[in-house]
């Protein structure tokens, strides 16, 4: 089909086309007049995915899509639109308790969950592009309940956040405070028993794992290995006494004798003699105690390490049975610690949230739109009136011009103009006589 002949068809037709696009608009001004007017009211949440928990330091990291997904869910839990309902008193409302009685009859729902259902099939939670910012949406048939709401579903989902967390940490709470309770008592019976082993055994584990007997062990074996110095003999010396007023008496005549003066050479080499007479007396003792130590400390060190050998399976046990209380003490600490932040958590309001403000009343409604709806249909009417006239055309086909007879190759005789294009055409262009006609002055005269 050419443009001609779809011109021609859209012509004959213009009727359907107008009736149709009549009947679009005729529809939208009824959907405008009869549906009632719908409002949206709007309050923002910021999710808080980065700051971190003020008691434990946690931030919720790389999960932050699942979480955003379980808020949008919870803003519209029964357990959020329950508490609208009771905040703004609907429970109470005889319009609402009215429509409630003649609910379907297959409908067992009590009323709080039957209110609550009117308020999720209204509420859209979603998150701000490119943003943490979760936007609650109500679409209401007032811009006042639009708003109100909006304003009940922020409160009642951010009390639900901090009801869930503090539940939540108060029974973990418990279960860890259940936890140290059992290893306390663990504990106690591992250190009554380590206690009561070292009174019937004698022997006493130090801090540094090893009992009483090993470090005394120690202790003599290092004392038999290292030289004794002793000063006993050196201190008895009566040269060592004397030697001790001559370094007087050179303190003191240091300053007014000089280095060579003969008094001062002479009491340096008193006092050389003196010192030399020291050592002798210090070697002498040595040797003469010296082997008497040597020998008593071997046997000290023998006896020790017999009594070490005949204790040493008590001891390893001694020191399993402190390895045990160690470990029951550091679960009891852990688990003492976990419940008393898990405790606190039960009393902090913290849930990561942050309300940005209370909602707007909306000024205008978000239906009906009368641009968009009368542009639409207008639109929508245009486009059907086209294609019912075209279904119509196909339908009853018509001879509308010379190109409908060339598309079927039929022979084509002649074309008849209608009278109005007749008249245009003469008009247009008189007619020019070659000869003149019989009868006409011109042709008597020639």
């Amino acid at each position: 089909m050419s443009i001609i002949q779809f011109l021609r068809v859209l012509t004959a037709r213009m009727w359907v086309i107008l009736a149709v696009t009549a009947g679009c608009l005729v529809g939208a001004a009824i959907v405008v007049l009869v549906v009632p007017a719908r409002w949206e009211g709007h309050s923002r949440v910021v999710l808080d995915l980065i700051k971190p928990d003020p008691l434990t330091g946690q931030a919720i990291g790389g999960n932050s899509r699942a979480y955003a997904a379980t808020q949008m869910e919870l803003v519209k839990d029964y357990a959020v639109a329950g508490k609208v309902a009771d905040q703004l008193g609907w429970l109470t409302d005889p319009t609402l308790i009215q429509r409630y009685q003649h609910r379907p009859s297959n409908d067992g729902r009590d009323f709080r969950r039957w209110i609550a259902q009117q308020v999720i099939d209204r509420t859209k939670a979603e998150l701000v592009e490119g943003s943490n910012i979760m936007e609650i949406t109500y679409t209401a048939q007032t811009a006042d309940d639009a708003k109100a709401v909006a304003d009940a579903l922020m409160k009642a989902y951010v009390d639900s956040s901090v009801a869930f967390r503090r539940d939540e940490a108060r029974r973990n709470a418990d279960w860890f405070t259940a936890q140290s309770d059992k290893a306390k008592l663990a504990l106690d019976q591992a250190a009554q028993t380590e206690a009561d082993f070292q009174r019937q055994t004698g022997i006493i584990l130090q801090d540094d794992k090893t009992d009483v007997d090993s470090a005394h062990l120690r202790a003599l074996a290092q004392t038999a290995t290292t030289p004794q110095i002793i000063t006993a003999g050196a201190q008895q010396s009566p040269a060592a006494g004397e030697l001790a007023q001559v370094d007087a008496l050179i303190a003191q005549d240091s300053d007014k004798l000089g280095a060579n003066h003969p008094d001062m050479i002479a009491l340096k080499a008193r006092r050389a003699a003196l010192a030399a007479q020291v050592a002798r007396d210090r070697t002498a003792a040595q040797s003469q105690v010296g082997a008497l130590n040597v020998a008593a400390m071997n046997a000290a060190v023998a006896a020790q390490k017999t009594k070490v050998l005949g204790q040493s399976e008590k001891f390893e046990r001694l020191r399993q049975l402190h390895a045990g209380v160690e470990l029951l003490r550091d679960q009891y600490n852990k688990t003492n610690t976990k419940a008393a932040e898990l405790k606190q958590e039960a009393t902090i309001g913290e849930t990561g949230l942050t309300v940005l403000g209370a909602a707007v009343t909306p000024q205008k409604p978000k239906f009906p739109n009368n641009p968009l709806i009368f542009g639409g249909a207008l639109g929508l009417g245009l486009g059907s009136g086209v294609l019912i006239a075209l279904l119509v055309e196909l339908l009853g086909r018509r001879v509308r011009g010379l190109e409908d007879l060339k598309a079927i190759d039929a022979p084509v005789l002649a074309v008849v103009p209608t009278r109005k294009k007749a008249a245009r055409t003469r008009e247009a262009k008189p007619v020019k006589a070659d000869r003149p006609l019989p009868g006409h002055p011109s042709a008597a005269s020639t």
